[in-house]
């Protein structure tokens, strides 16, 4: 029988390694990354934000992810990522959800703290009622909201805007989240000149502080060598979109243009499935130390 996700990611904390978290907003992406994470046995979460789950489907989604779950005893975890109302995530936790993201870092914070926590009270009263053990996790600092390539650093994300651990502290205790997404340095999307460094002293204090595991978003761009100091800091999931979307890209738009008279989508999306799955399992490679 597999082991819940809360318990990979105790056992990720426990080696100081980090879960790979992947976005997909269609089966494509999902293929990719289920490949690459079947190749070097390790578990993965996919994740939808509203936009995606909305493309590809949010109760589709669920049964793909619970079918080769079990038809392949593999430790496969479906995410609702960066969902903005309690409706959303409920509606999420309703199809079969393993956990979902109530991102209200807009709010002020008495009523991001509000929020997060009725969404917390919903996912263990489900939970108890199906047999399920779902997390809650939110974001508390602003580090941007768009996952592409940028030129500059998200306007409003600076030091100022960096989660502190006192913070994290009071949050979590006010809300009872299983899982906290702090701002380190880290941004959504990535800067086309370079990401700024993660500020892993901070991420060690929150760690420390704040009593739950951490989740690092924004991770497209972010250098080898600040993943490894993050993890080993206490970061457990790292999220990776940006980066994905753009080895998609780039693999399709080559095709088409060697390939122009092609009309068959499993022929002109292969590529693209096959450069997913090599960006995932380089990433997924150094968050689990395997050489």
């Amino acid at each position: 029988m597999l082991k819940t996700l809360r318990e990979y990611i105790k056992e990720a904390e426990e080696k100081k390694i980090a879960i790979g978290h992947f976005n997909i907003s269609n089966i494509e992406a999902f293929h990719g990354i289920y490949n690459a994470a079947q190749k070097l046995n390790v578990p993965v979460i996919i994740g939808v934000s509203e936009g995606e789950e909305e493309f590809v489907g949010r109760d589709e989604i669920s049964a793909i992810i619970k079918e080769v779950r079990e038809r392949d005893n593999y430790p496969i975890f479906l995410n609702a990522d960066h969902h903005y109302s309690f409706e959303s995530v409920k509606d999420a936790l309703l199809a079969g959800y393993d956990a979902a993201i109530i991102d209200a870092v807009k709010l002020p914070l008495e009523e991001n703290i509000l929020l997060t926590k009725k969404c917390v009270e919903y996912a263990k009263e489900l939970g108890g009622k199906e047999g399920r053990d779902i997390l809650i996790e939110a974001e508390l600092g602003f580090i941007g909201q768009s996952s592409k390539l940028l030129e500059e650093i998200p306007e409003g994300v600076s030091e100022k805007t960096m989660t502190t651990q006192d913070d994290a502290k009071y949050f979590v205790e006010q809300t009872g989240i299983d899982l906290i997404a702090p701002s380190v340095g880290n941004i959504h999307g990535m800067v086309k000149g370079g990401n700024p460094k993660l500020d892993i002293k901070r991420i060690k204090k929150i760690r420390e502080a704040c009593g739950v595991p951490l989740v690092l978003h924004g991770g497209s761009g972010i250098s080898d060598q600040d993943f490894q100091d993050a993890i080993d800091a206490g970061i457990s999931i790292v999220h990776i979109n940006t980066e994905i979307r753009v080895a998609y890209k780039e693999a399709l738009e080559k095709y088409l243009k060697e390939n122009p008279n092609e009309i068959a989508p499993y022929k002109i999306l292969k590529p693209a499935v096959d450069a997913i799955e090599k960006v995932v399992e380089q990433r997924l490679k150094l968050f689990n130390k395997i050489k």
